[in-house]
This record gives C-alpha cells, sequence and structure tokens, in this order.
C-alpha cells in the first residue's frame, strides 16, 4: 500500500489517522539489491537516512540517492564520500553539493533553522578541523544553525576563555579533540548544556590512534559530556541536531 492509498482509506473512514500513521512508521524499505533504502525514517526518526559513502561504489550511491528523492525527501546527506563518488553525483544530480573538508556531498536543499537554533562545533586544534566540517556540515544540512570556534587547545586555554560567550549560548555542543582528548572536560565544566566529544586519530604515538583520547573522554568528571566513537563527527553533528530541535522553540 503506498502513501496515497493510505490517505484516500483514512479520507473515506477506513481507518483512523493513528492507524495510518502507525503503517506510515513500518512501511518497507525499497530493496535495491545492493541496498534497502530506508523510505520511511524521515517520518520516524525526524531525518532523511544518511548515506555512508565507504566501500559503496558511485553507482549504488547515485541509486540509492535517486531512490530516496523520488520518494520525497528533500535533502539527502552522503558521509565520506570517495572523490568517485563526488565526480558522479556531481554529474547525475542538480542540485549537488559538495563540502570539501568534511568528505560530505549532499543532494536537495537542507532544513532551514529555527531561529532560535544554535549548535557550536569547537575544536582543540586545526588538526581536528576535517572531524569538525563532518560535524557542523551533517548538523546544518539537518536544520541547526552552526557556529564554530576553532583551535582553543587547552594549550593555550585564554583562547577557549575569550569564546566562552559564545559556546555557552550554544543549545548542544560539539567539542573536538585528539591528542590526550582534555577540552570537552574544560567546556563541560563551564557550559549548561549537553557536551558531544569526538576523540580524533590526531596525536603522536602514545595517543593510540585517539584511543587515548577516547578513553579520556569517556573518563571525564563533567557530567554533561557524552562520547562518541573516534572521528565520528557525523554522529556527534546528527546528536547535536536532535537536541537542539528538541530545544529550540520555533
Amino acid at each position: 500500500m503506498n502513501t496515497l492509498e493510505l490517505l484516500r482509506m483514512v479520507k473515506e473512514g477506513k481507518i483512523t489517522p493513528e492507524e495510518a500513521e502507525l503503517q506510515l512508521r513500518v512501511q518497507p524499505f525499497v530493496d535495491l539489491g545492493y541496498a534497502k533504502a530506508d523510505t520511511q525514517r524521515l517520518i520516524r526518526q525526524g531525518a532523511t537516512e544518511v548515506i555512508y559513502g565507504a566501500g559503496k561504489t558511485p553507482e549504488q550511491t547515485s541509486g540509492i540517492v535517486k531512490t530516496l528523492r523520488e520518494r520525497g525527501a528533500g535533502c539527502v546527506l552522503i558521509t565520506r564520500c570517495t572523490p568517485e563518488i563526488t565526480q558522479k553525483l556531481k554529474e547525475e544530480f542538480d542540485d549537488f553539493t559538495h563540502y570539501t573538508e568534511a568528505r560530505i556531498c549532499t543532494v536537495g536543499t537542507p532544513e532551514t533553522p529555527s531561529p532560535n537554533s544554535f549548535v557550536c562545533v569547537v575544536t582543540a586544534g586545526t588538526s581536528d578541523i576535517s572531524v569538525a566540517e563532518e560535524a557542523a556540515v551533517t548538523a546544518e544540512t539537518l536544520g541547526s544553525r552552526v557556529e564554530r570556534v576553532y583551535d582553543v587547545g587547552v594549550a593555550g586555554l585564554h583562547r577557549l576563555l575569550s569564546n566562552m560567550e559564545t559556546i555557552a549560548k550554544a543549545r548542544a555542543v560539539v567539542v573536538v579533540a585528539g591528542m590526550e582528548g582534555a577540552l570537552p572536560s574544560v567546556v563541560g565544566g563551564l557550559v549548561n548544556v549537553p557536551v558531544i566529544a569526538v576523540p580524533t586519530s590526531v596525536g603522536y604515538g602514545a595517543s593510540f590512534g585517539g584511543v587515548t583520547a577516547l578513553l579520556s573522554m569517556m573518563d571525564s568528571c563533567a557530567s554533561d559530556v557524552s562520547v562518541v566513537n573516534i572521528d565520528n563527527g557525523f554522529g556527534a553533528g546528527y546528536i547535536a541536531n536532535m537536541i537542539d530541535k528538541r530545544s529550540a522553540p520555533l
């Protein structure tokens, strides 16, 4: 049963609106053989399915994007895009945008943020910016207003303190850091909103590819700090957007 048939049944009184909503939430995916495109994720979770580009061919990625757009997706976000995927999407879609540093492509028009929306993305160092941009672009594409505060790590704490007026106004703060991963705990002790810590694989040998930062962040004594996986800017941006939308009145 498609959506139009379902709406007609509601109009004719054959099912209730509540029954129709339930069916919409559990409607099947589109089976493409190589992927099962979840066309109802927007209804269930409030955001269109996001495509993880790494490991997919350009043709597979393009096929999933086309399916989601044909089923009503306003903007499709593709993370970890290879140059080959980026070129394919550029050729296939007029409303294509490539965010080089974030390694993200979008097809379609992002949501317009609420006037009260505000996510702040903070990095310890310049080397963390690519992961931070993945977080920032993700949150922006999903409908958040984002401000960036970069290179304010604990080696020069005055840089962070000079930006606290901006950071403290955010509804959610993403803090991206490698090395010893101390910055999220510092920020967490200065704000009264959720802090999403992102450990990066930046650092010398004893950083163990981000494991040191990950463990440090998980051991944070700041109660408002939660942690995503190493280099997972996308996950942090997605969660920050969810917090932002639920706490920002229209």
